[in-house]
């Protein structure tokens, strides 16, 4: 057997794994889309935000709040201010004050650096069996938490939304909302299949019950940042119920960065902390993603032997369909052109990231 051949061999191998796996994204996206929120028994939440550096986005989030479809008695908002140094405070102060379901606080002494600090902070001021986390720069959508309580009235003890990026069109916007959305194919799909490893902090919910099982997030402090995906790896050790959804009215939007050094910068803090998965989610997530570049990297090897562009052109013409399948569902338009260069974008960045995560000093805002 000549060397091209048992190139081929693999390639094709690849490929077949490749196939394999989009079939559960496809019955994923089917799942979720069958799975609209029905009526179900109110809960009592509390929206905990913790907030720094925040001015400019404040007044988007709390019009947000206010138009939330849900009864005022059955969730209170605990907003907590990480010793902003811009005018957020009083921003927040005078936008609430007259709110009574809205308490604000600066943050005292943390126990926990970070955002997590600030968020534990806010969850002991809680009074609410259930517990929703979103961020200062988001937008709820009206259901927010119409949809959280159908998924938690099911038994789930952790839940988290869809939280896709307002698509402006320039390029920086482009590359986070596609992003974006490949993320969420993945983490969604695992969710659904009983494989959740990570989700959007900006729209996330447990039970105080799990919290405390856990330990809140005394178990995530190998970086600043996994509030989301390492609380998630602790609750899977205590066998914690996992679910998602992805509903019209109950997304929430947030907007992009401004510029591509402050892209890498969010991605290289995401990044640094799926180095403390666990290893099963690493060693999957690493044969997937090296599997996509292994293939996009295919049309080198046409001088071998032309089939391998047939593997190429099967790539893009599967990530396509998924694309379009899925971008409905959350509110994206990209057309055919942009998918093209943006999953190639997408997966060039992957190498990217991984090493600028090792190279940058991570921290949460400043």
């Amino acid at each position: 057997m000549i060397f091209s051949d048992v190139i081929i061999l693999i390639v094709f191998f690849l490929f077949s794994f490749f196939l394999y796996f989009n079939r559960f994204f496809y019955k994923a996206i089917n799942i979720i889309s069958d799975n609209e929120s029905q009526p179900s028994d109110l809960l009592k939440f509390s929206v905990v935000i913790a907030v720094k550096n925040e001015a400019k986005n404040i007044p988007g989030l709390i019009v947000s709040i206010k138009k939330l479809f849900y009864p005022k008695d059955f969730y209170e908002v605990i907003i907590i201010d990480d010793n902003s140094e811009d005018d957020s405070y009083q921003i927040i102060n005078d936008a609430v004050k007259e709110i009574e379901n809205i308490r604000l606080y600066k943050v005292g002494n943390k126990i926990l650096p970070g955002k997590k600090g600030a968020l534990e902070f806010g969850i002991n001021k809680a009074t609410n069996p259930y517990i929703i986390i979103t961020d200062g720069d988001c937008l709820p959508q009206k259901n927010w938490l119409i949809s959280f309580a159908s998924k938690f009235n099911m038994g789930f003890d952790i839940v988290f939304g869809a939280s896709p990026i307002i698509k402006t069109g320039s390029l920086i916007n482009n590359i986070s909302c596609f992003e974006n959305l490949r993320t969420t194919i993945l983490t969604f799909t695992a969710a659904t299949f009983g494989f959740p490893y990570s989700a959007a902090a900006r729209s996330f919910g447990f039970t105080k019950n799990i919290y405390k099982k856990i330990n809140g997030y005394k178990s995530t402090t190998e970086t600043l940042s996994g509030d989301d995906d390492l609380f998630i790896r602790e609750a899977i050790k205590h066998n914690a119920k996992i679910g998602c959804f992805i509903e019209k009215d109950g997304l929430v939007f947030t907007n992009s960065v401004s510029s591509f050094k402050d892209f890498l910068k969010q991605k290289a803090r995401h990044t640094s902390t799926s180095f403390y998965y666990l290893p099963k989610h690493k060693i999957s997530l690493t044969f997937w993603h090296l599997t996509n570049l292994f293939l996009l990297f295919t049309p080198l090897l046409i001088w071998f032997n032309s089939v391998f562009i047939i593997f190429f052109l099967g790539k893009i013409l599967i990530d396509i369909m998924l694309i379009k399948k899925m971008q409905r569902l959350v509110s994206y338009n990209f057309n055919f052109g942009e998918i093209i260069y943006l999953q190639i974008i997408y997966e060039l960045l992957l190498i990217v990231n991984i090493f600028n995560s090792k190279l940058s000093n991570i921290k949460w805002k400043g």
